[in-house]
């Protein structure tokens, strides 16, 4: 018994000295012959959790997951009777910069907590987070409280997908992990659908601060099913008396994210202004956007000094599959962004439906992609292999938003239908497999910081390519309109908004305005078709890999006797 005891504090001793040497194995096996082999293997098999404690937790970070997208989504259909009731016209851009810009600048740290502290109590410390900016801009009394409340939430936010993503790398197996993520994205995303609804119901029989405190009695259920519920640790940990004494100084790389986020905020920040409310060419701008560049130069100097210990660690971004998988989520979910911006556009504009059925006719989108989603998990599981439902997705979704380029006043309810479900089928196919090929790439103790690298590609990739879409939309009107109405002054269209111009354009114009607009909102779809095709292209770089049960428990067998070799 005492033999077997120090047997397990010499392992977790080397655990601790491997991962402060930041090597690619969190573990050292003893050796084959030991006789401690067979009892270590033991616990490695118990951690998975099945049964009633996997659904608790599937169902938490699932609803996490949902609140975040619904979030997104609902707070478009709150605006206008914000700015109605505080006057604040000027400051709706920061309702959405805020949220994007607070989440964006701390994703990448968001690795390091994960990686140092408990899972379990790291993530609901970021849900809280998010939980209070609700509560924030439920309560509050003007729109500067509102911005702050927008901020706090998107402080929370920055760690709840990358939190979920590393939950489901503890609690279940490589193998399984597929159709579980795949249930998981492709549930949530019905967050993009119901929050049009869910917010055209509160600020049109309710009030829009109902918008934000849905969040909290839902958070409430989150926390009783996770508080309650053990979930296994990857490896070995230090205690959070020792993080907050010596870990966070020496290896939270906090200088790298002094660099990092000021980087990343003047490059939303110029993203978000340009062509709104400065100039493309103005040198506010122009300011921004070379600052941005310069200091990101510094930050990267600044990460490679750091070695492993750097907040992006180079040694995991220049992993083929590690950049590639990022890529891929990039292309991915800036098409998703602007789809979820844009067809509901499409409908309320060109169509003329409330902002209530233009969220029921996204529904064969979605639809389709939580059936692919959950299917292709299943099948991923089963058959091993996850690049053929990437570049199956890349094709579908290719295929299907070209098709949806075609859209115009007159289209036919089964064919924007059918475009739908198309590109729902591509990415519910798709969806979850760069997260799939960077777990199975990477070692359990790498899995925080990449889950953190793809987690703020997603977000940045939506934030760039949503503010390539407006620029492509302002500029399509600015082209269409004096094409097909040339007595319509296309700057009387674009500053009445989506909707509003049907109230400022004489009758007798308004069908071919509403053919211009639509023309210029299949300028839009290019770029989703186009973002699909990069994407066909990236996701050969995620490999040809095996995620069942057996080859990746080989393939990991494989690592541990490269890095002896190297030790």
């Amino acid at each position: 018994m005492e033999s077997a005891k120090h047997d397990e504090a010499t392992l977790q001793a080397q655990s601790v000295a491997i991962d402060d040497k930041s090597l690619r194995e969190d573990v050292h096996t003893p050796p084959a012959e030991a006789p401690v082999t067979k009892s270590d293997e033991k616990p490695d098999e118990q951690k998975w959790l099945t049964g009633l404690p996997l659904l608790m937790v599937m169902t938490a970070v699932t609803l996490v997951v949902f609140l975040m997208l619904l979030d997104v989504s609902i707070v478009s259909t709150a605006i206008p009777h914000i700015t109605n009731q505080f006057h604040s016209l000027d400051d709706v851009a920061w309702y959405g910069s805020a949220y994007t810009i607070a989440s964006a600048s701390l994703q990448p740290l968001t690795g390091k907590f994960y990686g140092n502290f408990v899972q379990k109590w790291t993530f609901l410390g970021f849900f809280s987070l998010f939980e209070l900016g609700s509560l924030i801009c439920g309560v509050a009394t003007s729109s500067k409280m509102l911005i702050v409340g927008r901020a706090v939430a998107g402080m929370g936010s920055s760690g709840m997908v990358n939190g979920a993503l590393n939950i489901l790398a503890s609690i279940l197996p490589m193998h399984k992990r597929p159709m579980f993520m795949g249930f998981m994205m492709g549930f949530s995303q019905l967050g993009l659908v119901c929050g049009p609804l869910i917010g055209g119901a509160f600020t049109s029989y309710s009030t829009w601060r109902w918008c934000f405190y849905i969040n909290l009695p839902i958070g409430a259920l989150v926390g009783i099913l996770l508080i309650f519920t053990n979930i296994p640790e990857p490896h070995a940990k230090p205690r959070a008396a020792e993080v907050f004494r010596s870990v966070i100084l020496k290896k939270f790389d906090l200088f790298g994210f002094v660099l990092f986020a000021p980087a990343a905020i003047e490059l939303l920040l110029a993203l978000q202004w340009g062509g709104s409310r400065y100039p493309w060419k103005s040198s506010t701008i122009i300011g921004l956007f070379c600052g941005s560049a310069a200091t990101f130069v510094v930050f990267g100097l600044w990460e490679r000094r750091m070695g492993n210990d750097a907040m992006i660690p180079g040694q995991l971004v220049k992993q083929r599959i590690v950049w590639s998988s990022c890529m891929t989520m990039s292309m991915m979910f800036g098409m998703t962004m602007v789809m979820a911006y844009y067809l509901p556009i499409y409908f309320q504009s060109v169509r003329g439906e409330s902002a209530l059925m233009s969220g029921v006719d996204l529904l064969p989108n979605i639809l389709c992609q939580l059936v692919m989603a959950v299917l292709s998990g299943i099948l991923t599981g089963r058959l091993g292999y996850y690049l053929p439902w990437a570049i199956f997705g890349s094709i579908m979704t290719s295929i299907g938003t070209g098709l949806l380029s075609m859209l115009s006043p007159t289209t036919s309810t089964r064919d924007w239908a059918g475009f739908q479900a198309i590109v729902g089928l591509g990415r519910g196919a798709a969806t979850q497999v760069p997260m799939v090929a960077i777990q199975n790439a990477v070692t359990p103790a790498q899995i925080s910081p990449a889950m953190a690298i793809l987690t703020f590609s997603q977000t940045f990739g939506g934030s760039i390519f949503l503010a390539v879409a407006e620029v492509l939309l302002t500029a399509g009107l600015r082209k269409k309109i004096p094409e097909y109405a040339p007595s319509v002054n296309p700057e009387t269209v674009i500053s009445a908004g989506a909707t509003g111009f049907r109230d400022v354009v004489p009758a007798k114009d308004l069908l071919s305005v509403l053919v211009a607009y639509s023309k210029a909102i299949d300028e839009v779809f290019y770029l989703c078709a186009a973002l699909c095709v990069v994407q066909f292209f990236f996701v050969w770089g995620m490999g040809w890999k095996n995620v069942k049960q057996g080859k990746q428990e080989q393939e990991k067998k494989n690592l541990d006797g490269e890095a002896k070799e190297v030790v």
